[in-house]
């Protein structure tokens, strides 16, 4: 059974919409259905009726083709049947079966994740019984749990065949998003920014508390006034900068 991709589909009604200049209520009001439903389009979680695509088509400034195809034809010539039959066949092939996840080949990794989320855990201990200032390292070590739990175990092991079809510099799976300007997300650097993301997210719960508590015991004042420097280049540059460069260099 051929069904629509949704994730393609839930990117290119977004994309359409902000070039209209549109809000997700705005949309929403036009077709009369709630902005949580126009939401999950745009993320993928489900695809309208088929009673909205025609008008969905036509606020958006594109033909049904087009938006069942997930992207602008560039020839206006008209089409003929079998052509027709051909784009909407292609367009329905792109599969929508469950995604495999990572979890099934990623070796070492949950092993590694566990572990450095033990160490993270216990630094933090350690500073609330010492009264060092772990705040942020303890967002720090938040935000890698969560980071990491995805990459280590849920993210997809292959993109969605579109990716590599066109240009996506952003990648959305369920509640997960992704958004890396000047990077074009396909299966060719997609393993490798799996891989940063996990490198990434072990160092930052095992070493923030870790520098955290050294530099509050060697230079407390000194500390005290780049602590959140230190932590926003960790947590921002430490993660999309590398994806950056990553993605670039192989997409």
């Amino acid at each position: 059974m051929f069904t629509i991709d949704k994730q393609a589909f839930g990117a290119f009604v977004a994309q359409l919409r902000r070039e209209k200049g549109l809000t997700q209520k705005e949309l929403a009001r036009e077709l009369y259905v709630s902005d949580k439903a126009v939401s999950k389009w745009e993320t993928g979680a489900s695809i309208p009726d088929t009673a909205l695509l025609v008008p969905l088509a036509e606020l958006l400034g594109v033909t049904v083709t087009e938006l069942l195809l997930c992207r602008r034809q560039v020839d206006q010539a008209p089409m003929d049947a079998r052509t027709v039959e051909d784009v909407v066949k292609t367009a329905i092939a792109y599969s929508d079966e469950k995604a495999r996840r990572v979890w099934r080949s990623c070796g070492r990794w949950p092993l590694w994740y566990g572990l450095t989320l033990l160490l993270g855990a216990a630094g933090l201990l350690f500073g609330a019984l010492v009264n060092a200032p772990v705040e942020n390292a303890g967002t720090a070590v938040l935000l890698g749990a969560i980071f990491g739990a995805w990459f280590c175990f849920f993210a997809r092991q292959e993109l969605p065949r579109f990716y590599d079809e066109h240009v996506i510099h952003g990648m959305m799976d369920g509640p997960f998003r992704m958004n890396v300007p000047g990077v074009r997300f396909t299966n060719r650097n997609w393993p490798l920014i799996v891989t940063v993301g996990r490198v990434w997210s072990c160092a930052v719960m095992a070493g923030m508390p870790a520098i955290t508590l050294a530099a509050h015991a060697l230079w407390p004042e000194f500390w005290a006034q780049c602590q959140l420097a230190v932590f926003l280049t960790a947590m921002l540059g430490g993660l999309f900068v590398p994806i950056y460069v990553a993605g670039r260099r192989f997409e």
